[in-house]
């Protein structure tokens, strides 16, 4: 078909030329008949302008004749005589002979030469027109033939063109016809051209008919034998492609599918309760997006149907069923494909996909996020007098919730007689209701949860007290687990129903048993804000106050004074109070020994608060508590508690000082006003040697000694120095026993920059890129600002506000990928067996010393730790290091190492076991079978998410790299992606070579590794080379006297060093690697500095990958952890390794397969 179709745009092509070819020869003839014709009427006109010429040059000539021969005569007849006349020869006026003079001979001779001259003029003025005539004719026929000829070389020129355009013509349509191919696609035009010039070679479709076609005719076996042959041939990106590809073909294969199956014929359509139709006020409808969506679908059916039926044309049918694939294309999913399709008020249609997918989809929304019966919720407000297990439930909401409970209770009661009854009672909340309410209550715990959930102490359980009013009152201690404050925020109250999940939210959830972040291990419940300053006012001692230096024989007495006004609260007194000394034998002496302490009454108070509680649960007292205590010194105290007493008594105690704190925070009086804040008298001297410093950068910048750049650094510099001077100078004006002060020293709010922007000055700004501005804010809050600082002061302000909105956005979809990745790390076994852990080798080195030890509580030991100094076993393997094994180990002289089980090392089929992960942090007991460790991690990591900066740091123009911090560097590490400001690596152990050219620098890594192969030489064996000289494997070395026995044979290719009876062969092995250094990087290592592999050769980041493969699977791991950890503790978040440790093993759990062996 094709090939008769080649043949037949050449045929055609060929009778076009002959055609064109006959027509120009005629056009040409027809030229030249028309230039003869007009030749013709040329020439007679000539002939007739020549003629008159002519008549008149023989007219003259015939006059000229007469005229000479009658003066002959006339001369004849008076020849020799004298005249008496003139004769003259007329026709050119010239006198042949004078009157009075005789006639000559002479006379008849002037007379012929008279008629020759005349008759000679008269021809040449004659010849002369008749040039002029022919000269004009004989230029138009020149004209007239140079017309034609130029037409007929424009009729033949004009043909070669065309004859050449249909060549090229053809050439290209027979080369579209070669090329045509199946699975090509056509635009419109294209498939109109080809349609009409060759319309049955070929059949196009258009839409999801035409793919069905194609799929249709697909062979998966022949496929897949070539795609297989493909795989194994070629490389790099077309290998990966046809993978890809044969495991789609391999899974239609084995699953009997059809490729033709997947495109659809039919379409499902939604049941009508999930697109529903509801009838508004005025007879109008409003309707789900979806029914437009389909009543789209089905009016281009219905049409096209009609169509078909009606044989309509063409075009008109393809349009339709191009308008019915869009219809299809915009109900699955609107907007993917081209505009999206809007409804009455231009809205975007919800399409399917847009009814499942995202927040508010129907998996996120609908299935994951149900709203349940018997819950409620409201604002919460502040429960002073509430104890920590303890909320206050207003009663409407709590009749609400438990009306089913009640209802059965009233039963139950005879105060009704049937469940009908009793909801009336209820509904109509009769007193008796009360009574039975209070009783339901007993002993059914709670739930609590304030959104957003970050982390599982987002959701907590406590025994509900009725109370009046609207609001729920919790906890001032718990507010730091739900991040909740009293300004206006709501928590949502769930009723546990059956008497599983009752158990289950009293032993796990309740708030008492979750005093500990599960993230690290530090107590979630202390004292906060008024409670922290009320304690620290408290336990302060202030020199001079009254009653100072008086000694008291117990409490009592000291409280007496106190009460009659002798003593003030933060006198220093003298006190005698219990000693705790450990017991021997089990058993206390009788007599309680005691020790004299010089504290102060409020010490005495708050020690007393603590013991008096734990006296009464029959515990042992404290140690006398005699220092300052702020909110670190709480936390300790309330760790303490934890380790030594446990969760319920030291609720007891936290309540006790939670009293306390309240107590003495209202006594104490502490407000704040204008006057409190001091303004330092040197901050105007400060700020007149920062102005000369700049004017002075300023002067160097103009006279080109320094960049702009360096001008820039070095101007942040001076106004950093200033208000960091100035801060100092703040500190030192400030009493330490005022309010402002005391809210910062006790860490109950604010700290020393506040309150130096409050009265030293506010410093420098940065702008919302995060480049510093240069022009710092001069005055305080205390000052006022200026227009211009207030204006400067709203950049940073705003971008502090959009910085928290982002990030909360990014932190919380950090969690939700980090607990997609680690939702089935579940602690399934309580030993995997494993020998292998994780080293901890920097135990001697004073940077890390303290992190690593604070991360050791918590963990089992993979190895013996033995104190090297002195043989002694510090603690065995398996064994839990609690704090005492820790200190132990701490204490130890020479513990270089520790081997720790660690779950990067589990090698528990499932999830993790037990030994592996140790402590669960927020239990501090070994971690539970059945426990979801994984979920625990993923939040731990990213409920303090939202506390990291966003930050990238610009250097401030030093150097071109970005360094990345904050939230984005956490996200960066988790998905492995190369690095902002990725560092170059070393490859090998070897020594640097820094190499720099005009345009760049190399760094070269070189490995030397020196081989020695020493042969001693048998008696009777001579060296068989020479020193120094060059040996190949295989050479002999040395051959004995006998020429029969067999020579030493060299096992290394080197250099020889021959001594008596020794020949040795020195082989040197090099290696190197060059890396090419980008002109913004900045080196971090010098020449012939030996580096390992891995090291970094300049400043940045490392390559997560890189590291995987220059140093191994651990090592990228613990690069992993500390670069986290990096990131979290340079915000001031404290998260225990084993967090990171579940994500890391996670983010290696599969191996890619290198060699696939013999296997199908």
């Amino acid at each position: 078909q094709r090939q008769r179709l080649v043949s037949a745009i050449q045929q055609d092509v060929e009778a076009k030329i002959s055609r064109q070819e006959r027509a120009n020869q005629e056009k040409i003839e027809e030229l030249t008949g028309d230039l003869n014709k007009e030749l013709e009427r040329l020439e007679t006109e000539k002939t007739e302008r020549l003629e008159p010429v002519e008549a008149r040059k023989s007219q003259g000539t015939t006059q000229a004749t007469e005229r000479a021969a009658a003066i002959e005569a006339q001369l004849k007849e008076v020849d020799g005589k004298v005249l008496d006349e003139d004769i003259m020869f007329e026709p050119s006026q010239t006198p042949i002979a004078r009157k009075d003079d005789k006639v000559t001979p002479e006379a008849r001779r002037l007379l012929i030469e008279t008629v020759k001259e005349y008759i000679d003029r008269l021809e040449a003025d004659t010849a002369s027109e008749q040039e002029k005539v022919s000269a004009e004719y004989d230029s138009q026929i020149d004209k007239l033939r140079y017309e034609i000829q130029e037409k007929a070389q424009k009729i033949i020129s004009e043909s070669g063109g065309d004859t050449g355009q249909l060549q090229a013509q053809a050439e290209s349509r027979i080369k579209k016809l070669e090329s045509i191919k199946p699975r090509d696609t056509l635009s419109e035009m294209e498939f109109r051209e080809l349609q009409d010039q060759a319309g049955r070679m070929f059949r196009a479709g258009m839409g999801a008919e035409a793919i069905r076609d194609l799929l249709r005719n697909i062979s998966l076996d022949e496929l897949s034998a070539q795609l297989r042959l493909e795989t194994h041939s070629s490389s790099g990106q077309k290998r990966k492609k046809a993978t890809k590809r044969l495991r789609v073909v391999e899974s239609f294969r084995k699953s009997g599918n059809r490729p033709e199956w997947m495109i659809m014929t039919t379409l499902p359509v939604l049941p009508p309760d999930l697109r529903p139709m509801v009838q508004l006020d005025g007879g109008r409808f409003a309707t789900s997006d979806l029914n437009d969506l389909y009543r789209r679908v089905i009016n281009r059916n219905n049409r096209l149907k009609r169509l078909l039926e009606l044989q309509a044309p063409e075009i008109i049918i393809r349009n339709e069923k191009r308008m019915l694939q869009e219809a299809v294309d915009s109900l699955i999913d609107n907007g993917r494909r081209g505009r999206p399709v809007s409804g009455s008020s231009n809205h975007k249609l919800k399409s399917l996909s847009d009814m499942l997918k995202g927040k508010q989809g129907r998996f996120r929304q609908n299935l994951l996020g149900k709203r349940v019966d018997y819950s409620g919720r409201s604002v919460i407000v502040v429960g002073p007098t509430l104890q920590l297990h303890q909320c206050g439930l207003p009663k409407k909401m709590a009749l609400e919730l438990f009306k089913p409970f009640v209802m059965r209770k009233l039963v139950e009661k005879g105060l009704a007689h049937n469940i009908k009854s009793a909801k009336r009672i209820v509904e109509r909340v009769r007193p008796e209701v009360w009574d039975v309410l209070e009783d339901v209550i007993q002993d059914h715990p709670v739930l609590l949860n304030r959104a957003p959930t970050l982390h599982r102490l987002g959701i907590q359980a406590f025994e509900p007290v009725l109370i009046e009013g609207s609001a729920i009152q919790i906890h001032p201690l718990v507010c730091s687990a739900f991040n909740a404050d009293f300004d206006g925020d709501q928590m949502a109250v769930h009723v546990p129903l059956s008497a599983a999940a009752k158990r289950e939210a009293r032993e796990q959830m309740l708030s008492v048993n979750n005093l500990l972040q599960p993230s690290n291990g530090d107590p979630i419940v202390a004292p906060t804000l008024d409670m922290v300053l009320g304690v620290y006012y408290l336990t302060t001692s202030r020199p001079g106050a009254k009653g100072e230096d008086k000694a008291f024989s117990d409490f009592d007495d000291a409280k007496l004074a106190y009460d009659m006004g002798v003593i003030d609260l933060q006198a220093s007194i003298k006190l005698r109070v219990p000693a705790v000394l450990p017991s021997v034998d089990g058993e206390t002496e009788e007599e309680p020994a005691s020790q004299i302490v010089s504290t102060t009454m409020g010490r005495a108070i708050f020690n007393e608060a603590i013991n008096n509680v734990l006296r009464t649960h029959g515990q042992e007292p404290l140690p006398y508590f005699n220092e300052v205590v702020d909110r670190a010194g709480l936390k300790r105290i309330v760790a303490a508690l934890i380790r030594r007493y446990g969760n319920d008594d030291t609720a007891q105690v936290l309540d006790a000082i939670k009293r306390l704190g309240f107590r003495y925070a209202t006594q104490s009086g502490t407000t704040i006003a204008i006057s409190d804040i001091t303004m330092p008298s040197e901050k105007d001297g400060i700020l007149k040697s920062a102005d000369d410093e700049v004017q002075r950068i300023e002067r160097d910048y103009r006279r080109g000694l320094i960049t702009d750049d360096e001008r820039y650094n070095e101007v942040i510099e001076v106004w950093t120095k200033a208000k960091d001077q100035i801060t100092k100078a703040v500190s030192g004006v400030l009493d330490p026993f005022g309010p402002v002060a005391m809210m910062a020293q006790s860490g109950a709010k604010g700290n020393i920059q506040q309150i130096s922007q409050m009265s030293g000055m506010r410093g420098l700004m940065a702008d919302p890129s995060g480049r510093i501005i240069e022009l710092p804010i001069r005055s305080s809050f205390r000052d006022g600002l200026t227009v211009l600082e207030y204006f400067l002061s709203t950049h940073g302000a705003r971008k502090g506000l959009a910085d928290t909105a982002i990030r909360t956005a990014d932190s919380g979809y950090l969690t939700r990928r980090l607990i997609d990745v680690s939702q089935n790390v579940i602690v399934y076994e309580e030993d995997c067996g494993t020998d292998s852990g994780i080293w901890i080798n920097d135990l001697q080195d004073p940077a890390r010393r303290d992190l690593r030890l604070a991360q050791l509580p918590g963990r089992l030991l993979a190895g013996d730790v033995i104190d090297e100094a002195t043989g002694e076993v510090i603690a065995e393997r398996n064994t839990i290091i609690d704090e005492h094994a820790r200190d132990r180990i701490a204490a130890g002289r020479e513990v270089p190492q520790l081997y720790l089980r660690s779950p990067l090392t589990c090698e528990a089929r499932h999830g993790i076991c037990q030994f592996c992960y140790g402590w669960h942090m927020g239990t501090r007991r070994l971690v539970a079978i059945g426990d979801a460790v994984g979920i625990v991690a993923a939040q731990s990591i990213g409920e303090p998410g939202t506390q990291l900066t966003m930050r990238t740091f610009h250097t401030g123009g030093v150097a071109g790299i970005d360094i990345t911090s904050g939230l984005p560097r956490v996200e960066e590490l988790f998905e492995a992606r190369v690095p902002k400001g990725k560092a170059i690596l070393a490859e090998l152990d070897g020594v640097v070579e820094l190499q720099r050219t005009e345009d760049s620098r190399i760094i070269k890594v070189v490995s030397r590794q020196t081989y020695r192969d020493e042969h001693d030489l048998p008696s009777g064996y001579r060296p068989a080379v020479e020193h120094g000289a060059w040996v190949e494997i295989g050479q002999p070395v040395a051959l004995a006297h006998d020429e029969e026995a067999t020579p030493v044979l060299a096992r290394l290719t080197g250099s020889a060093d021959v001594r008596k009876n020794k020949v040795t062969i020195i082989s040197e092995e090099r290696e190197e690697r060059e890396y090419t250094v980008p002109a913004s990087a900045r080196l971090k290592v010098e020449d012939a500095q030996p580096v390992n592999a891995g090291d970094l050769l300049t400043e940045g980041s490392k390559d997560p990958e890189e590291v995987l493969r220059i140093q191994g699977r651990d090592a990228v791991q613990r690069y992993m952890i500390d670069e986290v950890q990096e990131v979290y503790r340079s915000q001031g978040v404290n998260i225990n390794d084993k967090h990171i440790e579940v994500i890391a093993r996670q983010m290696l759990r599969k191996l890619r397969v290198d060699q696939t062996g013999d296997t199908e």
